[in-house]
């Protein structure tokens, strides 16, 4: 029984089926074709005898799926196959590999030919929009010889779990330019200092791109050559990411949900914080406060809030932010940096929330980072056609340009304000810390 369901005849053998039929067909008006169809029929079924024995002769070959310790959400990751061909002839193989149902793929087919004893290795990418439990099903593949009359198919890896984690690959990414002095090419912005709102470090020998308004006159006469003060950012402040997971951030864009988009630029703003030597920390809200991880300047933080961020997700109830004001008054002491995603489509939702957000305001730095609409924006950008679409194209201006307006409001009262495209979240929100750190708010 196991022999019959590793085996499987291919379109090869039944083409030659059909021929051999029309073949006798056609030996009924022309008998002197008769016995030789005959011997064709007894070579098919001898050719396809030798093409079985030749798949089963041996162990014949094996495989495995390698996957990483763990997905990025939201990038490309690669998946890993690898086949061994213990055959003593070349095969030809078919790889379907069964994807976790959330991808929604279900015509995964990769074709390789396979030379004898050798070790073929591909790879192939995978993107998901959701963080979660991955299970891969059967690594499916099908062996055929040079005769291509018959095929035998083997299964292996069933049932492989990954983890997909918020989006870790462009933590790095912004991480790596951050380290490596090129920042700008990511779009991060070169902020200039107002004063020396920092600590001193050394004194140090001038070389050129010194700021000259840091020479140390005293150090200079002392040792006949320019010195100049050097100064570090000040180290150890409390820095705060909280995330609204109410209804309003389950909007999609792209194919990931605002949630999604801020759960990243958390952890990418996360690690650029370590980096500078704060302390920081994650709050998730809704209808009331969920999560609260506590500020630590460590670099194992950055794992804690990876698998804090790992189990958020949205309940779709509506987000008190009164709640939210009493959780900070009770959890957090110090003065912060608050960097608080939500979103606010009208003017009058973010009015209902106006006065916690002053008030949160008053004894730390807030700052509220929401979305612009993205889709409203390529309306706004589109050449109408008929009357339909340009009433279309003015609700959606005055949508934009409440945007704008709120963002204003927010100012006008102190609290500073990021409104940002959901696929620039990330840069937009490091800019904004740095620029707080230069201009020493905290």
């Amino acid at each position: 029984m196991k022999f019959l369901k590793s085996l499987y005849l291919t379109k090869r053998f039944f083409y030659s089926i059909a021929a051999i039929t029309v073949l006798f067909l056609f030996s009924f008006w022309i008998t002197a074709i008769y016995p030789l169809v005959w011997v064709i029929l007894v070579i098919l079924s001898i050719a396809l005898v030798i093409d079985i024995i030749a798949l089963y002769q041996s162990k014949g070959f094996s495989a495995k799926r390698i996957l990483p310790e763990k997905f990025s959400n939201s990038d490309a990751n690669s998946v890993k196959i690898q086949i061994k061909n213990s055959y003593s002839f070349k095969v030809f193989a078919e790889v379907i590999d069964e994807l976790p149902i959330q991808f929604q793929k279900r015509d995964f087919l990769y074709t390789a030919e396979i030379k004898p004893a050798e070790n073929f290795e591909f790879e192939y990418e995978v993107t998901p929009l959701e963080r979660g439990e991955y299970i891969f099903g059967k690594l499916n593949i099908y062996a055929q010889s040079i005769l291509k009359l018959a095929k035998i198919r083997k299964v292996f890896n069933a049932e492989q779990m990954v983890k997909v984690y918020p989006s870790f690959i462009q933590m790095k990414k912004l991480d790596f330019l951050a380290i490596d002095n090129r920042i700008s090419q990511a779009g991060l912005k070169k902020i200039r200092r107002l004063g020396h709102t920092m600590e001193f470090e050394q004194i140090k020998e001038y070389v050129t791109g010194d700021d000259v308004r840091t020479i140390n006159w005293k150090a200079t006469a002392k040792h006949r050559s320019l010195m100049v003060n050097q100064f570090q950012d000040e180290k150890a402040q409390p820095v705060y990411s909280i995330i609204d997971t109410g209804r309003v951030m389950k909007m999609p864009f792209e194919g990931l949900s605002l949630l999604d988009y801020a759960i990243n630029s958390s952890l990418a703003f996360s690690n650029i914080a370590l980096r500078k030597k704060d302390k920081t920390g994650m709050i998730s809200f809704s209808a009331k406060i969920e999560k609260i991880l506590k500020d630590s300047s460590r670099m194992s933080q950055l794992q804690r809030i990876m698998e804090s961020l790992y189990n958020i997700s949205t309940d779709f109830k509506e987000s008190d932010f009164g709640s939210l004001y009493a959780g900070i008054n009770r959890f957090i002491t110090h003065r912060s940096l608050l960097m608080l995603y939500t979103n606010f489509e009208h003017p009058s939702a973010l009015e209902r929330q106006l006065p916690y957000l002053k008030a949160i305001n008053k004894r730390h730095v807030l700052v509220v980072i929401f979305f612009e609409n993205t889709e409203i924006t390529k309306l706004l950008h589109s050449q109408p056609e008929n009357l339909s679409e340009s009433a279309h194209q003015g609700i959606a201006e005055e949508f934009s340009q409440n945007k704008v307006k709120m963002a204003k409001e927010l100012q006008r009262h102190g609290i500073q304000t990021v409104l940002t495209k959901p696929k620039d979240l990330s840069i937009n929100a490091i800019n904004k810390y740095l620029e707080i750190k230069a201009r020493g708010l905290i």
